[in-house]
């Protein structure tokens, strides 16, 4: 894993508020309850169609900001984390359902910072991807088509793994 870069993760799980400035004093679990204009949060049941549901969550938040040129890759990227998520999220040992799902899209001006939480404090590892494999090339993609990606511990108990996206505007 190198530092930060196109489509890379950071070389340590540290905080993207660190990585982006803008984000430095809200923190992930304060986002995911914010109420504002600049951000979309939907939780989400730990059950495989909530893949759909986030894509679609995606995709029209991305037409409300204007942003519709990341729908397609947003689109794909959110599709592996909630999957990702579902699939852990269903796995001991299970949290309280205090702690669902939740699908968190931030607008920074002409970016816009795409996060899946779910209840494992088990980290995101990338694998060499296996074309042949029906599984295993989910963080391959992530990192394809995002600028860069990462994640976070939460304070409330288990991770924010997120995704940067660049618009043109």
């Amino acid at each position: 894993m190198t530092a930060g870069g196109t489509g890379r993760m950071v070389e340590e799980p540290q905080s993207a508020a660190d990585y982006l400035q803008a984000t430095r004093e809200i923190g992930f679990d304060a986002l995911l309850v914010a109420d504002r204009s600049d951000t979309t949060a939907c939780p989400l049941p730990r059950q495989a169609d909530s893949v759909k549901t986030a894509r679609d969550v995606t995709r029209s938040t991305l037409s409300e900001w204007g942003l519709s040129e990341l729908s397609d890759d947003a689109a794909l990227v959110v599709s592996e984390l909630v999957t990702n998520a579902v699939r852990y999220a269903l796995c001991p040992p299970a949290r309280p359902a205090a702690n669902p799902i939740t699908l968190l899209l931030l607008r920074l001006t002409s970016h816009v910072l795409l996060a899946v939480a779910d209840p494992s404090d088990e980290a995101p590892v990338p694998k060499e991807p296996d074309f042949i494999s029906e599984n295993g090339r989910g963080l391959y993609i992530v990192e394809t088509y995002s600028h860069c990606w990462g994640w976070d511990h939460l304070n409330r108990g288990g991770k924010a793994v997120w995704a940067l996206f660049s618009g043109t505007r």
